[in-house]
């Protein structure tokens, strides 16, 4: 039943040799299979001492490190579910993610221990502790008096993993519940998928608080037994030159955006990678076709999500389904993957042919158990006959390829990250003086999309979008600010009242685009 533990699955898969190096740091730092192997134990038994109950929680807001990475997978050792924080996150949104999960443990940066310990005591925490990116931090300190010798804690593949916080449209998050068999069937799959092999090193230029870096990219290079290197923050120029020792690199549109600015980018440079994957927002066309003409590899994009894992994916090599002749197709996310079920439907519950847009619905041992304590949205969520409705608009071309088209909801996809109107908006409606807000996604060369807010005022009010845009800096994570503030007479709406942002969009679509 231990198998069923993702730790152990994923510790299964290391060398032999555990002297080997594991991990190599843009900071010249080297942790072998071993270093891991006895952190997590460490870091495990740690928190096993502790007392805490079946499925306890351990919240995590710390800076990128190999030690954050450790945490994650001694959590997992010990058999307690992990819920990783963005850094960006303000005080606000950390009251409530503690309040709603009710963690045992939380983790946080130094600087910040003075107002997350108030916010996790109050919320009943038993301990709170510190982890900085130097290695130092009462976490590690503690870990050290502790035995580097343990048994991965038995686990059903059934039981919650991690809980991962996506914000709902109506601006209140919501905590998909991922078990260790969602993860494990998810990694098994893409090793597979992607063509995983002996020798493979990854670059792992992703944030750890976001399921792109923490379980694709993370899971991908463990379960194959692969060295990673290791960039705590992302350098264009730095990761083009790590490709001479790497074969694997994923990641979100906008970093390879930052480095087609770079004129070391080259099919030379790149002559040792096998492969390039992207994902978490849509890949611009532009940008597909000019990393193919650049450096000769052709960008593998697929799709997933917080509550599902990887769904679909390009091809890695051509698809027996189609005779050999599939490729990866710019503007698609490829096929299902093997196990996962994709169908269009209408709102009518009726599915759709090939080449008609519709809901997306999956299913498959990767899709999630539901959200935290919130049955009534979970039942929402799935259909009577046990698919999950994504809320992604899209259909399947007459060749079997997936293509996103947009969002039912009104998600902005930033630099990789998930923004929703409605939680913006009702920080800015909550501000003296404004009578309404809206904010749209506008097309933006760097980040893929940004933010836009229009307002309009009360009568006798005086604000200027720049003093919005201040206010909200001091609330909310800088990915969320928009970019752009206009206080505006009205706002269009349609015959039932409803504010159009189709049109909002249409106005300001050319703000950041020649």
């Amino acid at each position: 039943m231990s198998q069923d533990n993702l730790f152990a699955a994923l510790r299964a898969a290391f060398p032999a040799d555990l002297d080997r190096v594991a991990v190599e740091t843009d900071s010249g730092l080297a942790y072998s299979w071993r270093d891991l192997d006895r952190a997590t134990a460490m870091m495990a038994n740690l928190l096993s001492s502790l007392g805490l109950e079946p499925g306890a929680r351990v919240a995590v807001q710390v800076e990128k490190s190999v030690e954050a990475m450790m945490l994650y997978l001694a959590v997992l050792r010990a058999g307690y579910v992990f819920l990783p924080l963005n850094t960006a996150y303000q005080s606000a949104e950390i009251e409530y993610f503690i309040g709603n999960a009710e963690p045992a443990v939380v983790v946080c940066s130094k600087k910040n221990f003075g107002w997350v310990s108030q916010i996790a005591y109050k919320a009943g925490a038993k301990a709170v502790f510190t982890l900085d990116d130097d290695r130092t931090g009462s976490l590690l300190e503690r870990s050290v008096h502790c035995s580097d010798q343990h048994q991965p804690a038995p686990m059903r593949a059934d039981d919650l993993a991690a809980i991962l916080y996506t914000s709902g449209t109506t601006g209140r998050s919501k905590g998909a519940m991922l078990t260790h068999g969602n993860m494990l069937s998810n990694a098994r799959t893409l090793k597979d998928y992607w063509g995983w092999k002996p020798g493979d090193v990854l670059i792992h230029a992703l944030p750890i608080f976001h399921v792109h870096g923490l379980f694709v990219a993370l899971h991908g290079a463990l379960i194959n037994g692969s060295k990673m290197i290791w960039l705590s923050k992302f350098d264009p120029r730095l990761a083009v030159a790590k490709m001479a020792e790497a074969t694997v690199f994923m990641g979100v549109p906008t970093l390879y955006v930052r480095m087609l600015g770079e004129a070391s980018l080259t099919p030379e440079a790149c002559r040792h990678m096998r492969l390039f994957i992207s994902g978490s927002a849509p890949l611009l066309i532009e940008t597909f076709r000019d990393w193919q003409t650049r450096t000769g590899h052709t960008i593998l994009e697929r799709y997933g999500m917080s509550e599902t894992a990887m769904l679909t994916s390009n091809p890695y090599q051509a698809d027996s389904r189609f005779g050999g002749q599939s490729e990866r197709r710019g503007g698609t996310v490829g096929f299902p993957l093997p196990g996962v079920g994709v169908r269009v439907r209408n709102e009518a519950g009726k599915d759709l042919p090939l080449g008609e847009i519709g809901g997306i619905e999956v299913r498959g041992p990767n899709v999630f158990k539901g959200y935290w304590r919130m049955p009534e949205k979970t039942r929402e969520e799935f259909t009577a006959d046990g698919w999950f409705k994504t809320g992604d608009v899209g259909l399947v071309d007459e060749r079997g390829y997936v293509v996103i088209v947009g969002r039912s909801k009104d998600l902005i996809i930033s630099g990789g990250y998930n923004v929703y109107p409605a939680e913006i908006e009702g920080y800015i409606n909550d501000m003296p003086g404004v009578a309404e807000s809206a904010l749209v996604g506008v097309p933006h060369p760097d980040f893929g999309e940004v933010g836009v807010a229009l307002l309009t005022l009360k009568p006798g009010a005086q604000l200027s979008g720049e003093e919005v845009i201040a206010a909200l800096k001091s609330r909310l994570a800088n990915f969320k600010i928009p970019k752009r503030c206009f206080v505006v007479d009205e706002l269009p709406r349609n015959t039932m009242g409803k504010v159009q942002k189709n049109v909002l969009r249409d106005q300001h679509k050319g703000l950041f685009t020649a």
